[in-house]
């Protein structure tokens, strides 16, 4: 805990984060000003007006310069001047989850990784229900964990970006899972995917014996990034999962079993047929989600029913609807290439991609071996169509441009056949067209509807 009464703190960045984060903050007895270099949302005014905190929005004036120390937003990067301004001078700039961490002494299970974040976290939330143990879910979905830090007293499940682990302190969770780390948000990060990744590594940085490592045992970066830990005077126990290697300790595959071992012990799960969701990176998901429930001593009983019964998480994979014999596919969350390249692995029919939004540094070349085996289509969208026409054009036997959703799934409809899919997975940021991916994934669901 930290005491952080009558403390002068500005909060930058009056999202939903920095909002909760400053709420909580003027609970505990801290001095806050919350300050956006954009315009503020009616509904978050409301809540600073109502709690009576203080504000500008539209840029930073000399009043956001003035706090004992910062706390930040996730959207806000750290390149922001007013975040330099704080780090020149020698103050302390914290993230929001590092905020709400100071004020709980319940454990913290915290999710991050490149792909599959939410998917695991929801998968989380559904085997604590399944169990019947009390918990919270919040961080990068749904809810900030400043919203939640004061209603719950079993665990706090959180999804938690590579933003959110750039200003941590002592944030330590009981339990950290690494699902994997491929080429995602590199604009933030100087284009340096060692930056990116030593971002997603801080998840452990203050994690001891005590504490829990999930860890993929076949991401090689991740790997050397355990053997750092293990050099460490105190690191966590080290569980890998893996659907292509035994692990020394955690979960693993044989003979389409899936496998505890612990202790050079063995147990077997359950069959890797049962599991409710389909495809290989779910297969991986499945693992990382059963050993964090094992790690927080959840029966093998309940992960069981649990990896059984999940459906999974809206705007991933998610059938909108089959129009003429074509299934129509919401992958709206695929903000990466690595996620596209997923999806795409997870059909084998003929197919119409929709792909495009806000580019982040992306090299769609990844997917051309793909693309040559099953995509007959591609429609680019958004502020990316040129560079994914540069990049994949040649490759493709129809390439088309649409300035619209309904454009896109009107021509999808156009070209797409009996069997085959058509499958929105746009491997950017949605924010050139839309508010967030869940919006741009309800819009091509609406348009799918229409037809």
């Amino acid at each position: 805990m930290r005491e952080i009464r009558g403390i002068h703190i500005v909060v930058i960045g009056a999202a939903r984060s920095g909002v909760a984060a400053a709420i909580l903050l003027k609970k505990k007895g801290a001095e806050v000003f919350v300050s956006d270099a954009g315009a503020i949302s009616m509904s978050s005014k409301a809540k600073l007006i109502d709690t009576q905190i203080n504000f500008e929005e539209n840029g930073h004036t000399d009043l956001a310069e003035q706090g004992n120390f910062a706390v930040l937003s996730p959207g806000v990067p750290t390149e922001a001047p007013i975040v330099q301004t704080y780090l020149n001078t020698g103050k302390e700039v914290f993230s929001e989850i590092e905020v709400a961490s100071w004020f709980t002494n319940n454990k913290i299970v915290a999710i991050t990784g490149s792909n599959g974040k939410t998917t695991v976290t929801t998968w989380l939330s559904y085997i604590w229900e399944t169990a019947q143990v009390d918990f919270s879910l919040a961080g990068n979905i749904g809810y900030a964990f400043s919203e939640k830090i004061e209603e719950v007293k079993g665990e706090h499940i959180l999804e938690v970006s590579s933003f959110q682990l750039d200003h941590i302190d002592s944030f330590k969770p009981a339990i950290s899972v690494l699902l994997n780390i491929t080429p995602d948000h590199l604009d933030r990060y100087g284009y340096s995917l060692d930056n990116y990744a030593a971002s997603k590594f801080r998840i452990t940085e203050n994690q001891t014996a005590e504490n829990w490592f999930i860890f993929n045992y076949d991401d090689p970066l991740i790997k050397q990034h355990v053997e750092a830990l293990q050099k460490k005077e105190s690191f966590p126990q080290l569980w890998g999962f893996s659907n292509k290697n035994e692990v020394p300790e955690g979960a693993f595959i044989r003979n389409d079993q899936i496998i505890f071992r612990f202790n050079n012990k063995e147990e077997t799960l359950m069959s890797v047929f049962e599991i409710g969701l389909k495809g290989q990176h779910n297969l991986q998901n499945g693992l990382a989600a059963a050993l964090a429930a094992r790690a927080a001593e959840i029966k093998n009983e309940a992960i069981r029913e649990s990896l059984k019964t999940f459906t999974g998480v809206e705007h991933r994979l998610e059938i909108a609807r089959v129009v003429d014999g074509v299934k129509y596919i919401n992958d709206s969350k695929a903000t990466n290439v690595n996620a596209v390249w997923f999806a795409l692995d997870s059909y084998n029919v003929p197919m119409t991609l929709i792909l495009g939004g806000r580019d982040k540094g992306n090299d769609y070349s990844e997917l051309v071996d793909q693309i040559k085996e099953k995509v007959h289509t591609i429609i680019a969208i958004g502020e990316s169509k040129d560079r994914v026409k540069e990049q994949l054009a040649a490759i493709t036997p129809n390439f088309e441009t649409a300035e619209t959703m309904r454009d896109a799934v009107r021509a999808a409809k156009k070209v797409a056949k009996r069997g085959e899919v058509v499958l929105l997975s746009p491997a950017c940021s949605s924010f050139d067209m839309f508010d967030d991916y869940e919006h741009r994934g309800k819009v091509f669901k609406e348009e799918v509807n229409k037809l």
